[in-house]
């Protein structure tokens, strides 16, 4: 029994014992419930900001619509500040899709589990089950909530608005928040927001007047309290000075700036500084760039790297100028240009202000230039590109060569064969013979060994083709240019063949969207580029759709298409899918009309095809690329592309514009799968996208340049470093390093203008005929003096072209030996050439006569890419290191150090310092990028000077230019030659110098990487030989 009692009382003392542990775990317990309440408050506020107190719909929208008001009024005040600042800023919407691309939504790396996991859940479903409300408004339509998360926190869509800011200077930056951009200092960075910041530096009246500001408001607070003012009343009111609560302009002098993440820090950018960013952009877009440290002297030592890489590359620019100047040719006779306009005339329409100045630029090259041709002519689709093709074929066949133009496709090629006969073929005023080489005419058979032969014997004017024009077995009689149309279209065979057909005659090439190569190639200068940005009259921009394919939108697209009595293209990639779109075109409309073509069709089948549809016979074209290029067709203003992610930008920009080519409406719906989509494809698409504006082909190019990198230029890998500091500010680097080695890179005008009385010193004057008036060339070889037509020629033109008075001098020596004294009327014909050869030097476009106010005469000399840091390198080679006497020079207020127009007096002495700190030279100057601009402009300003007919069609007061006082209009070349023979003669020798210092640069350079290669193989021969021994 006793043992009993000992069991009970232990049992009585383990349920005690029970009973108290689980007491202290409910204490404990709730303790941990209410700290976890406690965390699970603190993570809602950290995630859900500032929809924290929301309970509801209601109460997310009242938050929305309080945020979307505060950022309203926020933005006033940001641009009524950078407005202050002298810069423009315009808010963009942010974008609407939320994601990662680009790095505008950056998204949290890992997936690991952590302890808040189990809370985030939680409330990710309170959240949803809150927002689900939006679903359902009070007048029954679907509502969607104005949020987003952004690294697992919710934040207001507004907080992801963009900004564009820029200055009448001429620099702008357009940048959301998550882009990469580049500072100048600081290196590569993220724009995370724009912000509003109290500023650091005020002046003394500026802080005079905060302090009074300050004690006004502290009065007129105090005054507000009622039963008596205390120290902490006071000291709370002074807390909120210079706070975001002090809203005061003057109390709180603040600023907007751009905030800016780097790996160790923030960095805020005042928005009239903002000119030092660029956006980051390098060869692979995917791969987001590493931060840069804001400390330290890595991103310095980057730069440094790259600037020496520039160096490089622009000796190697220099050294390609300097071989191009060497090639040379019989240019085109100027007096056959009175037969070229006529042949413009025939142009169905008015040229638009950039074809004209694209017309004016190929005229100069082919005939006021002694070496060949090699432009590109980038313009959008359907902006006039072929017109400029046409007057040059034409005067190439005028001047009595043969002329090619080079097609991709067969379709492209049958177009252009087409116009080019309506244009100057038989039956014609001009009665050309013109050939078409298509796909299928090999030298083997009939028709193509026949035409092979009229072309070899001359019989054949212009021929139009595909690849068969540059293939090993063609052979021209006299072939002068050659069309290359959408170059990028061929491949890098292709590309090596037209490098041998091509040396030694003009090339033109015609592209919408240049390959990145070669528009790296136009940017840098080392190709010549003319652009086409303007639209012809009544085109609209085709408006654009991005989404996943489906048979709805198919049908909706197709369906609006046709009702309105139109017709539509429908792409895809491959043949093998041809059968499978039309299948689903015949399930959503089972009557409608389908035609194929595509490029394996039997000969002049696609053709047939294409004229049938574009007759009206069919409802919709289903094709592969093969309509890329050349399918012009009105009527057709919807296109529906499928797999649009497996083209490259130039398809599909191609593609979309193959409509709207009328005042009609176009269309174009770019469909994708999303499950087989790359996040370089996305970026693809979503350029086309954005980039929809008429004459957006040069962007599209450029931003694909963004995305794939340039490649390869003038053999030497340039992408690695352009990653490492951003394409812009590679581009920047590149071009400063050209002008530094450049010191005199003043552009070569290949023609100035003289408007001189009675038409003294111009090279071309007009003369009156039975037919008209005609231009002759003012300097014609007696035939007494050298009777052989064709020598006279080619040597009238050589002194027409002639590039430095020493080099005229040279070929009137030459003339001596060959056929004795020079006659003294061919002499002072010459004085004009020689003038013709200053100008040429000086960059001189525009000679003319200006009454100076006081009833005298100066004579003006425009010379629009002549900067202070030009003459600051030409002043101290000159006798003395004085100016000539009588020569003054003017630069307008933006050139110049001081910000004032600066005259400089011929006959004193230069301050040479003031000239040599050129701002254009400074990449950091806020007004770098509007001066980089005007020296690009200065070249199209040179190319259409020759259609002035006076000086006072221009404002002079806006251009650098020379001056002489007090000129006399008699004798006008012998007052003109006095003072520029000195400084041509200068500036010519100087050039030399430049050119021959960086070919032995760069000659240099590939022999130390030739040996440094030899010395690796021996290397590697030697330890190769050590390990089998």
């Amino acid at each position: 029994e006793a043992g009993d009692d000992d069991d009970d009382d232990a049992e009585d003392e383990e349920d005690a014992y029970s009973k108290a542990q689980r007491k202290h775990q409910a204490v404990v317990q709730e303790i941990l419930d209410k700290e976890d309440e406690q965390y699970k408050e603190e993570r809602r506020r950290k995630k859900w900001g500032e929809f924290a107190d929301a309970k509801s719909t209601d109460d997310i929208r009242r938050v929305e619509k309080s945020i979307k008001a505060k950022i309203s009024e926020e933005n006033k005040r940001k641009a009524r500040l950078a407005s202050q600042a002298g810069v423009q800023l315009e808010v963009l919407e942010a974008q609407d899709t939320v994601s990662d691309d680009n790095g505008n939504i950056r998204i949290s790396a890992g997936s690991t589990t952590n302890w808040y996991s189990k809370m985030d859940e939680d409330l990710q479903k309170e959240w949803e089950d809150m927002e689900s409300g939006n679903e359902k408004m009070a007048d029954g339509q679907q509502g969607t909530s104005d949020t987003v998360q952004i690294d697992g926190k919710i934040v207001s869509r507004d907080a992801l608005q963009g900004v564009r800011v820029g200055s009448a200077g001429g620099w702008s930056l357009e940048i959301f928040p998550g882009d990469f951009v580049v500072h100048r200092k600081y290196g590569i960075g993220r724009f995370e927001r724009t912000c509003l910041r109290p500023r650091s530096k005020l002046s003394e009246q500026e802080q005079k007047a905060r302090d009074e500001r300050r004690g006004e408001i502290l009065k007129q607070e105090l005054e507000k309290i009622s039963g008596g003012v205390t120290a902490d009343d006071i000291q709370r009111i002074r807390s909120k000075f210079g706070t975001e609560e002090d809203t005061d302009p003057i109390s709180n002098p603040q600023s907007t700036v751009l905030e800016i993440s780097y790996a160790d820090g923030i960095v805020h950018v005042p928005v009239d500084r903002a000119y030092r960013l660029s956006r980051y952009r390098a060869k692979d877009a995917v791969v987001k760039p590493k931060l840069s440290r804001v400390r330290g002297e890595a991103w310095k030592k980057a730069k440094q790297r790259v600037e020496a890489n520039t160096l490089e590359l622009a000796q190697d620019v220099l050294a390609l100028y300097a071989t191009r100047e060497t090639l040379q040719r019989q240019p085109f006779d100027p007096e056959k240009e009175d037969e070229v306009k006529k042949f413009g005339a025939t142009f169905a329409f008015e040229p638009t202000p950039d074809q004209a100045r694209c017309f004016e630029d190929v005229e100069n090259d082919m005939v006021w230039r002694s070496r060949p041709m090699d432009r590109l002519v980038c313009g959008d689709v359907g902006f006039g590109k072929t017109e400029v093709a046409m007057r040059a074929l034409y005067r190439a066949v005028a001047n009595g060569r043969q002329a090619a133009l080079l097609a991709p496709t067969g379709v492209l090629a049958s177009q252009h064969f087409k116009n080019v006969v309506k244009r100057m073929g038989p039956g014609t005023p001009f009665n050309k013979n013109i050939a078409l080489l298509r796909g299928g005419m090999s030298k083997r058979t009939k028709a193509g060994a026949e035409l092979r032969k009229q072309i070899l014997n001359g019989k054949v004017d212009v021929v139009v083709g595909t690849h068969s024009l540059i293939s090993k077995d063609m052979v021209y009689k006299n072939l002068g240019l050659l069309c290359i149309d959408e170059e990028q279209r061929f491949g890098v065979k292709q590309k090596e063949r037209l490098k041998l057909i091509c040396e030694g005659i003009d090339v033109l090439t015609l592209s919408a969207t240049p390959i990145p190569r070669t528009l790296q190639m136009s940017l840098s200068g080392i190709r010549d580029t003319s652009t086409i940005r303007s639209p012809p009259p009544m085109r609209k921009p085709t408006i654009t759709y991005v989404q996943d394919f489906s048979k709805d939108v198919v049908k909706m697209a197709i369906g609006n298409e046709l009702e309105r009595g139109g017709q539509c293209y429908y792409v895809v990639p491959r043949i093998s899918m041809l059968q499978d779109a039309e299948d689903v075109i015949k399930e959503c409309f089972p009557d409608i009309k389908v035609v194929w073509a595509h490029g394996r069709m039997s000969r002049d089948t696609a053709e047939e095809n294409v004229a049938s549809f574009a007759e009206g016979n069919y409802d919709v074209l289903l094709a592969t690329t093969v309509i890329e290029n050349g399918v012009d067709i009105p009527s057709v203003n919807t296109i529906i592309i499928q797999e649009s992610q497996i083209f490259g930008m130039s398809t599909l920009y191609q593609l979309r514009g193959r409509v709207g080519r009328s005042d009609m409406q176009g269309y174009a719906y770019l469909l994708h799968r999303e499950e087989s989509i790359t996040e370089q494809a996305m970026m693809r698409l979503q350029a086309i996208g954005e980039l929809s504006e008429l004459g957006s082909g040069f962007d599209i190019a450029n931003r694909d340049l963004e995305i794939r990198g340039a490649g390869s230029l003038l053999g030497t890998e340039q992408s690695g470093m352009a990653a490492r500091v951003g394409f812009d500010l590679y581009m920047r680097m590149l071009k400063k390093s050209i002008r530094l080695l450049r010191g005199l890179d003043l552009p070569l005008v290949p023609r100035t203008n003289v408007l001189l009385p009675k038409q003294e010193g111009s090279l071309e004057i007009k003369k009156k005929t039975k037919e008209g008036i005609i231009t002759v060339n003012a300097i014609q070889i007696p035939e007494s003096y050298i009777p052989d037509e064709k020598d006279r020629k080619v040597e009238e033109t050589a002194a027409r072209l002639a590039e430095s008075t020493s080099a005229l001098v040279e070929l009137t020596n030459s003339w001596k030996k060959k056929y004795g004294p020079v006659p003294s009327a061919l002499q002072n014909k010459l004085k004009t050439l020689h003038l013709h050869a200053c100008t040429r030097k000086l960059g001189i476009d525009l000679v003319g006569l200006m009454d100076n106010g006081d009833g005298r005469i100066d004579c003006i000399l425009r010379s629009p890419g002549l900067r202070p840091r030009h003459w600051g390198i030409i002043v101290p080679l000159l006798n003395r290191g004085v100016p000539p006497k009588g020569l003054d020079v003017i630069f307008p207020a933006r050139f110049t150090l001081s910000g004032d127009e600066q005259e400089i007096v011929g006959g004193r002495k230069v301050n040479l310092h003031e000239l040599l700190e050129d701002p254009s030279l400074d990449e950091d100057a806020d007004n770098w990028d509007a001066l980089d601009q005007e020296e690009v402009e200065a070249m199209k300003e040179i190319s259409s000077a020759y259609t002035v007919k006076s000086l006072d069609e221009v404002d002079i007061e806006l251009y650098p230019r020379f001056v002489i006082k007090d000129f006399t209009p008699k004798k006008c070349v012998d007052q003109l030659l006095q003072v520029l023979l000195p400084v041509a003669k200068v500036v010519n020798e100087k050039q030399e110098d430049e050119k021959e210092a960086a070919k032995t640069a760069a000659e240099l350079r590939e022999k130390q990487e030739l040996l440094r290669t030899r010395k690796k193989i021996n290397d590697a021969k030697e330890r190769d030989k050590f390990l089998m021994n």
